[in-house]
């Protein structure tokens, strides 16, 4: 049985806030994204490599926040922050402030596999990612037309925005997944958010709140509101909620997703799935943009809430 489930945001994205051709390229990307790394896994490829080569995917479109899509930090620049899991034996690997790296989930990898640490930051960071050999770029390379706009916008009003202030989406996109080893998966990838200032991090690197793995429970990928997610640790919580009150996968996400972060004013979503192979796609914003194919023939992408 192999599954997998990606996403590249959530918030309130409507459809009167798309043209049709923006839609249809928002599907695209993550169509592609998704086949990629059901590919991986249909050829015999563990739930790791899956989900970093669709995280790649999507890091690589601009139309995402991440890699680069990267939104604009508030001196102009791009931050970017990642982080991975893998369930069978709870390795991890995150990594935040950087600011060449073309994918900073693979960083994020390579740090799970190749260091004695989980998680790195900035500069050094960059030092590990060389040593490594993992593909840099300069820093115009992440610049967008798009993303600049909301940038200077951001600047003029002074306030600091969550990626797009047009459709107000949560930016961020991961992926999680299920081999044919039984083995489950999840990673996350961001570019903040807009006008972000004082090396501000959200949820996404941070083991637990953005991004859990554990094939006992469940694999998360969160994006939302990073400072409620953070406050929540909604990853780990869920995965909480399956080990010690055996919640089902579906019981969980909807207590901490639709309950306990609507208490809070906290807004945003996930993608889960478990070790058996159920998925949920748990939002409480009026959009997320996400898809999942499965060994089933299940095969889909959606933006709004209609499925």
């Amino acid at each position: 049985m192999i599954k997998i489930a990606i996403h590249g945001g959530a918030g309130t994205i409507e459809p009167h806030m798309l043209t049709p051709e923006k839609e249809s390229l928002y599907k695209m990307g993550l169509q592609n994204a998704l086949d990629r790394g059901y590919e991986i896994l249909a050829g015999g490829g563990t739930s790791l490599d899956a989900i970093t080569t669709s995280i790649q995917m999507l890091e690589d479109n601009p139309l995402f926040n991440a890699g680069k899509g990267a939104v604009y930090n508030y001196k102009g620049g791009h931050d970017m922050d990642a982080s991975i899991m893998e369930g069978k034996s709870l390795m991890a690997g995150a990594v935040s402030g950087i600011t060449r790296v073309k994918n900073p989930i693979t960083l994020a990898k390579t740090i799970m596999q190749k260091s004695e640490h989980v998680y790195l930051s900035g500069i050094e960071a960059e030092v590990f990612a060389k040593l490594h050999d993992i593909a840099l770029e300069n820093t115009d390379y992440f610049d967008d037309a798009f993303r600049r706009q909301q940038w200077e916008t951001a600047q003029k009003e002074g306030g600091v925005f969550l990626d797009h202030m047009d459709e107000k989406k949560f930016g961020t996109v991961g992926a999680v997944a299920l081999d044919q080893f039984g083995n489950i998966a999840a990673g996350t990838s961001t570019g903040g958010m807009t006008n972000k200032r004082y090396g501000r991090i959200g949820d996404t690197p941070i083991i637990g709140a953005g991004t859990y793995a554990n094939n006992k429970t469940c694999a998360i990928s969160c994006t939302g509101h990073g400072e409620y997610f953070i406050r929540a640790v909604v990853a780990y919580d869920i995965s909480c909620l399956m080990e010690y009150k055996g919640f089902t996968l579906k019981q969980a996400c909807d207590e901490v997703v639709m309950n306990k972060l609507v208490q809070m004013g906290g807004e945003g979503g996930l993608i889960a799935l478990d070790a058996k192979g159920n998925i949920e796609l748990s939002f409480n914003s009026s959009g997320m943009y996400r898809g999942v194919r499965e060994e089933n023939g299940n095969n889909f992408t959606a933006i709004y809430r209609e499925i």
